[in-house]
């Protein structure tokens, strides 16, 4: 069995994620890493908050903390959002640890050693009233263009155009307000970005399998030319900047993140014996290393950060797959952390257990559009899928057992031909299922989810055991025999999307929660489950939802 590395973006670590970090990154890595470890295959699932940065300073100022203390504070808020939600991370780690700073510094070094890194001199704005260079972002003003009073020095949120901080009408600093803003020369440290086009071009081109999503942005940046890239910024938080004449700097956020994941896996093997993160990042053909992440991200983790993995000159993999989403939009337009403009995972687990969102966001992930959520489609899919299909299968079936069979798997009468017919069906199913998850299609494998557990219904609806038993107890227990064996089946393939409830159907069933095997070809899945064994029927899975269990999230 091959091992798989997957990785979730790293979610920035000023404030609660809205649903869309959720479905564009963290939920789909999650589903693929449960299909992995169900399907026999060793897993490192890894991933962490991004705690450095000027968005990271600016929100620990406006929350009145220090900026490690805000930090920690929001990790641990995020790492038990994301437990809440089921995401199975074998760790998640935090960029601002001591791994990463050393592993940062290494690499950094390395290049440097290598003759990757320039030194360049800038002209950046400065804020005498604050002392201070000011990094972009803490240089706000009216856009040249839309007129928009609170422009960033980065980029205007209400029009979206990139911006320069001298752009800016009437600049002023973003901490005290100050407008005393000049523009003075400063020297900072740059990664030769564009020495990497060719080895980037030709390894991104290899790449024939991967979103047409991914390729094309990947590859829109490499047809404009790369630049070479400023790495180093006039922060006091941040991964120091170990080189002579750049005290007081720190890295740029976007060179030091994804060395996180490495970092998490150094954190992982050091928090066990018997553990070897050069087995997973350096393991060359025998490990497929997976990412997910939201379009926004592609250019990064194709371009500068496998730049920064082949200028270092170490046997790090790079990404087999980097599977890239659209956009989830919320009620027509964009969600927005800074505007608390949609539904965020704090309040969303607070109204509604996971299932019910992971299921949603999953059956309609953004992958070939963007998608958008409206509290009509999400109320009407769960009600629908989850109330209706799902739990509407293992309630009848379950609740007949235990009324005419005393909660027990019967024995007795035979169902060898609609056994083998539906057991042709299923197996059908599971194969083509297996095919979507192994491809990352998440709606085509959530709809063949969705099939099979119509197929259990209408099995149920056409033997009808509440009006067989009748006539014929036998061939009703037979019926219900195969129903119970069935809803187990149907639990499996449910379990990497809404693992809760499938975790619970299980056990209702007599099975090992902790131990969720892939079904077993349709025929031995129909026969899995004996006669004999006790079985009990579940509280209610999911409940029938309104827009009112919604709109109190957003």
């Amino acid at each position: 069995m091959a091992k798989f590395l997957i990785t979730g973006a790293l979610p920035y670590i000023n404030g609660v994620k809205h649903l869309g970090n959720l479905a564009g990154s963290l939920l789909p890595a999650d589903i693929h890493a449960r299909f992995r470890r169900q399907t026999g295959h060793e897993v490192l699932f890894l991933c962490g908050t991004d705690e450095h940065g000027t968005p990271a300073e600016l929100a620990a100022h406006a929350a009145g903390l220090p900026v490690a203390d805000y930090c920690a504070q929001q990790h641990t808020l995020q790492a038990d959002i994301y437990r809440r939600f089921g995401l199975s991370f074998d760790h998640f780690s935090r960029t601002s640890g001591a791994a990463n700073r050393a592993l940062t510094q290494d690499i950094f070094r390395r290049l440097d050693a290598a003759g990757w890194i320039d030194e360049r001199t800038i002209r950046q704005a400065y804020s005498p009233t604050d002392a201070r260079f000011l990094p972009d972002r803490y240089v706000v003003g009216t856009c040249p263009h839309c007129h928009n009073p609170g422009a960033r020095g980065d980029q205007c949120e209400s029009c979206t155009r990139v911006l320069d901080p001298r752009d800016l009408i009437a600049p002023r600093s973003a901490i005290s307000g100050a407008a005393d803003i000049e523009f003075r020369d400063t020297r900072h440290l740059f990664l030769r970005l564009s020495a990497f086009e060719g080895r980037l071009r030709s390894w991104v081109e290899s790449r024939s399998d991967w979103p047409v999503l991914v390729r094309s942005i990947a590859l829109k940046w490499l047809d404009e030319g790369l630049r070479d890239r400023c790495i180093t910024r006039d922060l006091s938080w941040g991964v120091p900047v170990p080189k002579s004449g750049f005290e007081g700097k720190v890295f740029y956020v976007w060179f030091d993140a994804p060395i996180g994941y490495i970092a998490a896996a150094v954190e992982w093997a050091e928090a066990a014996t018997g553990r070897d993160w050069r087995s997973w990042w350096e393991g060359g053909d025998g490990v497929r290393f997976i990412q997910f992440l939201g379009k926004d991200n592609v250019p990064f983790h194709t371009v500068s950060f496998p730049a920064t993995l082949l200028g270092s000159g170490l046997p790090l993999k790079l990404p087999d797959t980097i599977k890239g989403f659209n956009w989830l939009t919320f009620e027509g337009g964009k969600f927005s952390t800074s505007e608390r403009r949609g539904i965020f995972t704090d309040a969303a687990i607070a109204a509604l257990p996971a299932d019910y969102w992971r299921w949603w966001l999953a059956a309609n992930a953004p992958e070939s559009a963007d998608t958008d959520f409206t509290v009509d489609r999400f109320v009407a899919g769960v009600n629908k899928d989850l109330a209706d299909t799902f739990g509407n299968l293992v309630n009848r079936c379950l609740t007949f057992a235990a009324t005419r069979f005393d909660s027990t798997v019967p024995s007795g009468g035979t169902s060898s031909l609609v056994s083998r017919d539906l057991g042709r069906e299923l197996t059908t199913h599971v194969q083509q299922l297996r095919q979507h998850h192994e491809a990352l299609n998440f709606r085509k494998a959530a709809d063949e989810v969705r099939a099979i557990w119509r197929l259990g219904n209408a099995y149920l609806a056409e033997a009808a055991p509440w009006s067989v038993i009748k006539d014929d107890p036998a061939q009703a227990a037979a019926i219900v025999r195969l129903g119970i064996n069935f809803v187990r089946a149907a639990a499996l393939v449910a379990w990497p999307f809404i693992p809760t409830a499938a975790e619970e159907v299980l056990e209702c069933l007599g099975e090992d929660s902790s131990r969720v095997p892939w079904p077993e070809h349709g025929a031995q899945a129909l026969t899995a489950i004996p006669p004999g064994r006790r079985v009990r029927v579940p509280s209610l899975l999911f409940r029938k939802i309104a827009p009112t269990d919604v709109v109190a999230t957003a």
